[in-house]
């Protein structure tokens, strides 16, 4: 079963996924810069990801180590988004998002090209 991780949750683990390990000093440094969190924030959503098994702790330094991909996580929340929203239906997703934005020649090509399999997305 995929673990569901909060915004404050990927918000830590984006930082792992960007720069690989960091100590949690590290991360609250960056977090503070990105959105203005104190330590104790950042040390408490860490413990969190912690306790869900997305993240793994070592030492020297409180060593933080993602043990979950990012891709397995981008998956299961776009599974939950369509099956909550869209009732199940990829097709109810692909028309709400071409319908809510003009698509340029280049990007409707590589769509094509991803949909029939030549492109990795």
């Amino acid at each position: 079963m995929p673990i569901k991780l909060f915004d404050s949750e990927l918000k830590v683990m984006n930082v792992l996924w960007r720069g690989g390990d960091h100590t949690a000093k590290e991360i609250s440094d960056i977090l503070k810069a990105e959105t203005n969190w104190n330590m104790n924030t950042t040390y408490t959503v860490i413990k969190k990801c912690i306790a869900k098994g997305a993240i793994e702790r070592s030492e020297p330094g409180f060593l933080c180590h993602a043990l979950i991909p990012k891709e397995s996580v981008q998956e299961a929340e776009t599974d939950e988004l369509i099956g909550k929203l869209y009732d199940g239906s990829v097709d109810k997703l692909f028309a709400a998002l071409l319908g809510r934005k003009k698509l340029s020649a280049e990007q409707i090509n590589r769509l094509k090209q991803m949909v029939e399999g030549e492109v990795e997305k």
